[in-house]
């Protein structure tokens, strides 16, 4: 369904199970964590996010999914931000893989009939979750990587683009041309999933 097909309810019903869910759970685990830390108490934690392709480039006909995976991987930088002081890091996955809602609907995630590499098989992602886990990634904080098959990428979200400065307030008029400007020199914005 689209963005205008999505009635209030859908949308936080999607909202309240992803971002919401992700929040309530590293809420506390971080206050938990961050009370040992104030006590003196030596922290190595992890938080592990999952967000979504969908969350990182959007998809067509999942508005309220896209914005709540975007919103978990805004969360994870904040998350960063702000708790490392503590001992804690944070980061998160977008993984691509083979599950019970995609297996129906993409036909090319199928499992191979023969004993060749399964690139959707769910077991693929793991590896990187164990290691962002473990002691050894105690230095990776803020991160989102990108997961399928045999491939890990980290995704580079938004970042400060190209600016203008008129060191006075534009008038509407000129708003046009500054604009035009600034999206030559912009790299395109990424490719929506579905389009």
């Amino acid at each position: 369904m689209g963005f205008v097909g999505t009635s209030e309810e859908e949308w936080d019903a999607i909202i309240r199970v992803h971002l919401k869910g992700h929040f309530c759970l590293s809420r506390h685990a971080a206050e938990y964590w961050r009370n040992r830390s104030k006590a003196g108490e030596a922290v190595d934690a992890r938080i592990i996010n999952t967000s979504s392709g969908a969350g990182l480039q959007g998809s067509i006909g999942q508005s309220n999914y896209s914005s709540a995976k975007g919103g978990i991987a805004a969360l994870t930088l904040v998350q960063a931000a702000e708790l490392g002081r503590y001992g804690i890091t944070s980061n998160a996955i977008a993984p691509a893989a083979r599950t019970r809602m995609t297996e129906g609907v993409f036909a090319d995630m199928a499992a191979p009939d023969d004993d060749s590499f399964d690139e959707n098989a769910p077991e693929n992602i793991s590896p990187l979750v164990v290691w962002l886990g473990s002691p050894e990634s105690r230095d990776v904080s803020g991160r989102v990587f990108e997961v399928k098959g045999g491939m890990i990428g980290v995704s580079d979200g938004w970042r400060d683009g190209p600016t203008i400065d008129k060191g006075a307030r534009w008038e509407p008029d000129e708003v046009g041309a500054a604009v035009n400007d600034l999206i030559a020199k912009a790299p395109a914005p990424q490719k929506v999933f579905g389009t």
